[in-house]
């Protein structure tokens, strides 16, 4: 630690530090926030999101994927989606291959709605700031932090939660984790893309999503387009003749090395116009389509695997387990974008049975060796099949909230993470509108239903 502090002339103290403000990190400072201490939270880009804004435009999770689909998540997510109700900037649709009705959103609205939530809170927010390194003593924790004008600085926190995606902090603070790809192998990487002038209604007439799977596998089979997969999907975007896709298919690349990253980014893009290409040649409605956007960054699904005081997995999601410290629901099916071989699917799906939920416990938020951390996001506790199910945004950001309130309540009760009270925090979820549950109530999933589940 020499070197950095040598450099380091400003320190920060705050109560409770977020890294990262995707999904579950914003969420997790709007829990914080309505407590009565400093809240502060570090991104490494220019704006709030992460995955929400970065590369897509849809929620799941909220539904369960079933003919009679229950609403399963509640609060904090609820009031995000009734926001951008308000503006026209959300609907319902669903899913290309069954994983349940989405919330389709606009992104770019979404960006300026998470400043709003920050700021309202009173979230002191440093953007294009990166955590590069954790001083440890006993329990505190002091992040060293890097942004271009204060260049190496410090932030002294009472409580962490790591929401970095990547367990930034975890890995920095030598709390164990599991990386993805050590035994079964990672999920693939993908580039997303949107384009404009799309005729939709064209698209639609000529057979839509039936279409455009076929010409897909045509394409992809006979070398006409050297796509990089025979399934993919491209969706209707809330602003109008635009679509966006979840196509592009990266394997094989380590996201965390240099040399990983750079090159799956370069192929990523290498591939969203060869896309560009087939969908303009091939597909009725896009002949005059472009590309008008790219992800901000190659999407990653997993990296690091935090190991929690609890490990979600396969057998609890496909049982509909049930637990006690259960803080949120989840009913989305596995779904494992993996390497194709020979003519299998490209994608594992396999789904909880009877339409049914898991409970997921606070347990799998609490790393091992820490009492002041907690960990959101992708990078919980869960193994790589449970993880396929549960990463889904209305789980992150259900996280988010969970830890968001656990964290005020452990300054409160002046405890750590793992004595925290549980059922303490159960009530403090379902007073906020959290679903700890399987609802009776058959939610509304069409097109316009948003506002008659809340």
């Amino acid at each position: 630690m020499e070197h950095f502090s040598t450099k380091i002339q400003k320190t920060y103290t705050t109560d409770i530090l977020i890294i990262g403000s995707g999904s579950a990190g914003c969420a997790t400072a709007i829990a914080a926030g309505q407590g009565n201490y400093k809240v502060t939270l570090i991104e490494r880009y220019g704006f709030a999101g992460g995955t929400s804004t970065q590369m897509l435009d849809t929620f799941y999770g909220f539904f369960t994927p079933s003919d009679t689909p229950r609403k399963i998540v509640g609060g904090i997510p609820d009031r995000v989606v009734n926001e951008l109700c308000k503006t026209g900037d959300v609907f319902l649709r669903p899913n290309t291959y069954g994983a349940g009705t989405g919330v389709n959103y606009n992104p770019e609205k979404l960006k300026e709605l998470w400043d709003r939530f920050l700021i309202g809170n009173g979230i002191d927010t440093f953007f294009h700031t990166t955590l590069v390194a954790v001083e440890k003593t006993g329990e505190a924790s002091s992040c060293i932090c890097f942004h271009k004008g204060l260049g190496f600085f410090r932030i002294h926190a009472k409580r962490i939660i790591d929401a970095s995606g990547d367990a930034d902090y975890c890995h920095w603070a030598e709390i164990p984790y599991e990386l993805a790809g050590e035994k079964e192998a990672a999920q693939s990487m993908t580039t997303t893309f949107r384009m404009a002038n799309v005729d939709l209604d064209r698209f639609e007439k000529s057979g839509g999503k039936k279409l455009l799977k076929e010409k897909m596998k045509m394409a992809y089979e006979n070398g006409s387009h050297p796509l990089p997969r025979k399934e993919g999907s491209a969706h209707e975007m809330c602003q109008p003749s635009c679509i966006s896709t979840v196509a592009v298919k990266v394997v094989d690349k380590n996201p965390l090395t240099p040399k990983g990253i750079t090159e799956a980014e370069q192929e990523g893009r290498r591939q969203a116009f060869i896309f560009e290409d087939f969908f303009r040649d091939e597909v009725p409605g896009y002949e005059n389509a472009k590309i008008i956007g790219l992800s901000t960054q190659i999407g990653v699904r997993e990296t690091r695997r935090v190991y929690g005081e609890y490990r979600l997995t396969k057998e609890d999601c496909m049982t509909a387990k049930q637990f006690e410290d259960q803080v949120f629901l989840c009913g989305a099916p596995i779904e494992d974008h993996r390497k194709a071989s020979g003519s299998g699917s490209e994608t594992f799906w396999q789904y909880v049975p009877n339409g049914k939920v898991y409970g997921v416990p606070y347990r799998t938020l609490v790393p091992q060796k820490s009492e002041n951390t907690w960990v959101v996001g992708r990078c919980f506790s869960a193994t790589h099949d449970a993880h396929a199910s549960c990463r889904s945004m209305a789980q992150t950001m259900s996280m988010g909230q969970a830890a968001g309130f656990a964290a005020v309540q452990s300054l409160d009760a002046d405890t750590g993470a793992k004595g925290l009270d549980v059922p303490y925090l159960q009530n403090t979820l379902l007073s906020k509108g959290a679903i700890l549950e399987f609802p009776d109530n058959i939610a509304d999933t069409s097109r316009n239903g948003w506002l008659n589940n809340t």
